[in-house]
């Protein structure tokens, strides 16, 4: 792995295809890579939200927040270990039983939603929200990909639809530290737009 990480460019993947673990090549169009890239821009988008969370010292985010996501980094690089080598486990129940404790836990501190919000707020909030749009779509990607046998275990699946309530839950939780309210979705504001044109 040392001696393939220092070469960066190997002009291999000019064809348009790309290597796997075990030294076949699949094109760059391949479904397994609309998933690859998906998840690796949600963990660049996650990365992102680390960011933020140091920018906002002086907010009361709790510790177990940030840990959780730096957790959640090395998860997503695991399912994309998992996609190149089809017999490596990188997520199991286990980790998704945490995603599901975890959100149970922020879960517990918010008031009920009563309305549709809106993804926006704050930079945070809003990074939040991003995150999980994408990870929506890796999902939906995920999903096609499994119609292939054995290419994407279908925990890696779950875990990827129980991150995107993780991010949702996350979003509403950081409103608070971040002083500010959830923007809930009006029915009536286009109206009022509509009326005033």
């Amino acid at each position: 792995m040392g001696n393939r990480l220092s070469k960066i460019y190997t002009r291999t993947g000019d064809d348009g295809s790309t290597g796997m673990a075990d030294g076949s090549r699949l094109s760059k169009a391949d479904d397994l890579f609309s998933v690859m890239g998906d998840i690796d821009e949600l963990n660049s988008h996650i990365g992102l939200v680390r960011v933020q969370l140091k920018h906002n010292k002086g907010q009361s985010i709790e510790k177990e927040f940030s840990e959780a996501l730096v957790i959640i980094q090395h998860l997503l690089f695991n399912i994309g270990g998992e996609l190149a080598m089809p017999e490596y486990e990188g997520v199991n129940a286990t980790h998704i039983e945490w995603l599901e404790q975890q959100i149970d836990m922020m879960n517990a501190t918010l008031p009920p939603l009563k309305d549709f919000i809106l993804p926006t707020g704050s930079i945070l909030v809003s990074q939040l929200h991003v995150a999980r749009s994408v990870c929506r779509r890796a999902e939906r990607q995920a999903v096609i990909l499994q119609q292939r046998p054995q290419a994407i275990r279908s925990t890696a699946v779950s875990f990827i639809n129980r991150l995107s309530d993780w991010l949702f839950v996350a979003a509403r939780f950081c409103t608070d530290p971040e002083k500010v309210s959830e923007v809930l979705w009006d029915s009536q504001a286009l109206k009022t737009f509509t009326d005033n044109q």
